[in-house]
């Protein structure tokens, strides 16, 4: 190509970018099997080994560490593994991964489909990603954090191409996420697995805020009993409960831990709906009763019933505070103050999201919680 053909090309290129055109470019021209044009190894390398009625699938979407912790809080899941896929080389390591070995870093996932199907599989999963990045997710870019689909079964290539022509509707610009079968998948070393449950401050390019929301679901899909009546009698949450919470709403619930302000899932919140128990599903608030107080974290200006909460003396950071708990379940919520004039008592619950569970007003009767619709006027 001559010098001035090539910079044509590049002109064109840089007026489509800038225009918003779309430049066809198929996903799979990020692969590592098409940029090499060489096989890849066919061989599956990994512990968690799938059960009658299960099925798997294989989500690369940046730094493997977040897509592991989001999909484990996913309803209907029962594991998730990190490893490799779809490189050009045996058993590799991370090092070598990170030297361009084209693998991507990957999360194998095994579902329940009759919890959960894989289209829902897969519309949590872009939520976690940018599908029109190229080889790049967050802070991090290369080709080892390219966004894919890998399947093993064939019947699910169907369901993924639909999928992906729906998420395309969504986007102006071109999406790149590969959707192809997973040819090699090699387990990452043991310091990547469950990287972020053993050290929660760990960079993630996958909001905390949206995990958590993931875990209040999964764990809200455990309750056997989905009739929450004004009588119902409300206990402490079963170890089982706890387990399948997210870190954080663990050691706020559990430990008196203070979730990051304006970082939570419900301080911008302010649709209609009913606040629960995050542990136990217990009624606490109302969204009528909560307002923007600019502390950063969910204000209310009373409880649904004030016996439903325990006062105590907190004089922890050196200050004199009353701490509330939930007395049914015995979770730590967060501190009430008499601090703000607006409200008819002056009065200021300050909640940590992560320790209430938020459901919108039309969803309250399918919940269990249509006895409780009776308190919007």
């Amino acid at each position: 190509m001559s010098r001035w053909k090539f910079l044509l090309g590049i002109s064109a290129l840089a007026t489509a970018i800038t225009l918003g055109v779309n430049i066809d470019i198929s996903p799979k021209n990020i692969s590592a099997s098409q940029n090499l044009n060489v096989p890849m190894p066919e061989e599956i390398v990994q512990q968690n080994q799938k059960a009658a009625g299960e099925a798997e699938i294989y989500l690369a979407g940046g730094c493997f560490w977040g897509t592991e912790f989001l999909m484990r809080n996913v309803p209907g899941v029962v594991s998730v593994e990190v490893g490799y896929s779809n490189g050009m080389t045996r058993n590799p390591t991370y090092r070598e991964v990170c030297k361009g070995s084209g693998h991507a870093e990957s999360a194998h996932v095994i579902y329940n489909p009759q919890i959960v199907s894989l289209s829902k599989i897969l519309s949590i999963y872009y939520q976690s990603i940018d599908p029109t990045f190229v080889n790049r997710e967050g802070n991090e870019r290369d080709m080892q954090y390219r966004s894919g689909i890998y399947f093993s079964n064939p019947d699910d290539e169907p369901v993924i191409r639909e999928s992906l022509k729906h998420l395309q509707s969504d986007f102006f610009n071109q999406i790149f996420v590969e959707n192809e079968p997973i040819k090699n998948f090699y387990r990452a070393e043991e310091e990547h697995q469950e990287y972020l449950m053993k050290n929660p401050n760990g960079y993630c390019h996958v909001t905390r805020p949206m995990i958590d929301e993931q875990a209040k679901a999964k764990v809200a899909g455990e309750f056997s009993d989905k009739n929450f009546s004004r009588n119902r009698v409300y206990s402490k949450p079963t170890k089982e409960t706890l387990k399948n919470l997210s870190e954080l709403q663990r050691a706020v619930t559990q430990n008196g831990a203070t979730e990051p302000p304006f970082r939570n899932e419900y301080d911008e919140e302010f649709r209609e709906g009913i606040y629960v128990d995050v542990t136990n599903g217990q009624p606490l608030f109302l969204s009528t009763d909560k307002f923007e107080s600019g502390c950063g974290w969910p204000s209310f200006s009373k409880a649904i019933n004030k016996d439903y909460l325990v006062e105590r003396i907190d004089r922890s950071y050196g200050i004199e505070r009353t701490e509330i708990r939930a007395r049914a379940s015995g979770s730590h919520l967060g501190h009430v103050f008499n601090d703000y004039p607006k409200t008819s008592e002056g009065i200021r619950y300050c909640i940590n999201s992560s320790a209430l569970r938020f459901i919108p007003r039309e969803n309250m009767a399918k919940e269990g919680y249509g006895e409780w619709l009776s308190l919007f006027k």
